[in-house]
């Protein structure tokens, strides 16, 4: 894809968005499966709210299909929206979004890669339906397993979309079908036809003494048959290379901070943070299967938060308040 990189001032204060994949549950271990449409975990979505609310964050809700479709889902997050505490946008998971016409596979679950007319439909009738329910025309997008395709952008701005927020820095998810962003960085960026789309990748990067080697040198340092070797092991234990994302799940607080303390050294100045919604509730993602673990993924989102806004001095933002901040630096 063609885009127009931004590079903000080095005086500017960092930027923290906060991301929700708000979406159904299912088991991640076993096929894509269109009869998985709870949302029994959004009874508990306060958990997540009332910890943004402590630091006055107004998180981004990208909300798919079955999340629109059911008041337990629907009731709180209206709530948060219609009180200002929230931004809804969208997130397409083609498997359980009308109209039923793709064959269910790891292929097809990545929108994207959807023929352009049925890309198009699914991602209509969700924002129709989004609408509908809880009152908000959404205008930020999140594909499906950070599926975003060669006709995405278009299909985005004749809807209105404004934000995408799909790419997942810097991972390749070519092994199945998917997109490969291990050549983007975490910088924004203008896209489509009129360069008036802006894009937010979920933050992620290389940290290290190593990272200038990027996802070449990753791939050999992490290859099977160098695993058990004394390279790997130093390599780790030294920390010469880690590939790192913005987000609690899967990763440590202490990680989440080496990768902005280098991205800052690197000019970046607007920061990501994402997790799944069912992961606040014990066994609704890998990430979190009991109570023990859901306490230390919220403590790891707050000690992050505090980090970013007490010691780098940070502030928070919408993906639509960042679109609208980078259009007036544009007009002066």
């Amino acid at each position: 894809m063609n885009r127009d990189l931004i590079f903000l001032p080095p005086e500017t204060k960092p930027v923290l968005t906060v991301v929700i994949h708000t979406e159904e549950e299912f088991d991640w271990n076993k096929p894509h499966d269109r009869n998985s449409t709870g949302v029994e975990h959004m009874r508990h979505i306060d958990r997540a709210q009332a910890m943004f609310d402590e630091f006055g964050i107004v998180p981004n809700y990208v909300i798919d299909y079955p999340v629109a479709s059911q008041a337990i889902a629907i009731e709180p997050l209206k709530a948060y929206a219609d009180s200002g505490r929230a931004l809804i946008g969208a997130h397409l998971h083609p498997w359980v979004s009308p109209p039923y016409e793709e064959e269910v596979n790891a292929y097809n679950s990545y929108p994207g890669n959807l023929p352009r007319d049925l890309e198009a439909e699914k991602l209509r009738l969700l924002t129709e339906k989004i609408s509908v329910s809880l009152g908000t025309q959404p205008v930020t997008y999140l594909a499906g397993r950070y599926g975003f395709g060669p006709n995405t952008g278009e299909i985005l701005e004749e809807l209105g979309y404004e934000v995408d927020i799909s790419p997942a820095v810097p991972i390749n998810f070519c092994a199945d079908g998917g997109p490969d962003y291990s050549a983007y960085t975490s910088h924004p960026y203008w896209f489509g036809k009129q360069r008036k789309l802006l894009g937010l990748p979920g933050t992620g990067g290389y940290v290290g003494a190593l990272r200038s080697g990027g996802t070449s040198l990753y791939k050999r340092l992490t290859h099977p048959w160098l695993r058990s070797t004394k390279l790997s092991g130093l390599v780790a234990r030294l920390r010469l290379m880690e590939r790192i994302r913005l987000s609690p799940e899967d990763y440590s607080e202490p990680e989440m901070r080496r990768l902005t303390r280098t991205l800052l050294e690197d000019g970046v100045r607007i920061f990501v943070f994402s997790f799944h919604s069912p992961s606040i509730q014990p066994g609704g993602t890998p990430y979190v299967q009991n109570d023990m673990e859901l306490g230390r993924f919220l403590d790891k989102c707050r000690n992050y938060f505090g980090y970013f806004f007490n010691e780098l001095g940070g502030t928070s933002m919408t993906p639509v308040e960042i679109k609208r901040s980078l259009e007036t630096l544009n007009a002066t």
